[in-house]
């Protein structure tokens, strides 16, 4: 299936919604990133998606998960879960395949650092498959420190571990 990139709706038709994974609207975020996982890697990779329980997504366990609506369906969206007292993880970072090339997973990172650090999170940590470049670059270009040797073949790292420090502005 090829993408066809589109123009982006009016502000006015995009909102960013705080959901549980077990509302119905995050159903093609977990489908089409479980497609995707084996796709890319074989086997289940379904198992990835399981690995955290659905409440680490939570504000009461120090998560969320934020999915950008348009005209109010679902065309991208992520999570975070608390890693430690300071960090957040990020997780389940998705556009839906008819809207990709338009931005809207930069749209969806910088959301969730929003959230992190209104949050009390001075840092996010993440990583990603060796055979994600797509999502590699999109943390380089958005500001994330790559805790990995850049030059190497990324199949032989395996998960390539990101970080990014939020400027915490504070109250006054």
């Amino acid at each position: 299936m090829t993408s066809v990139a589109r123009p982006p709706f009016p502000a006015a038709e995009t909102t960013v919604i705080d959901v549980p994974v077990s509302d119905p609207r995050v159903k093609p975020l977990l489908r089409e990133l479980g497609d995707e996982y084996a796709a890319r890697y074989g086997g289940d990779a379904r198992a990835e998606l399981a690995r955290y329980p659905d409440e680490e997504f939570t504000a009461p366990y120090g998560g969320v998960l934020l999915l950008l609506l348009e005209r109010g369906e679902p065309v991208a969206g992520g999570a975070f879960r608390r890693y430690d007292a300071t960090t957040a993880e990020l997780k389940r970072i998705w556009t839906h395949s008819g809207h990709r090339r338009r931005g809207l997973a930069r749209r969806v990172v910088a959301e969730l650092e929003r959230e992190a650090g209104a949050r009390g999170y001075r840092r996010i940590y993440l990583t990603t498959g060796p055979r994600q470049p797509e999502a590699r670059g999109l943390y380089l270009a958005t500001g994330y420190t790559p805790l990995f040797d850049t030059e190497a073949d990324p199949e032989t790292i395996g998960p390539l571990p990101f970080e990014k420090h939020l400027h915490v502005t504070p109250c006054t």
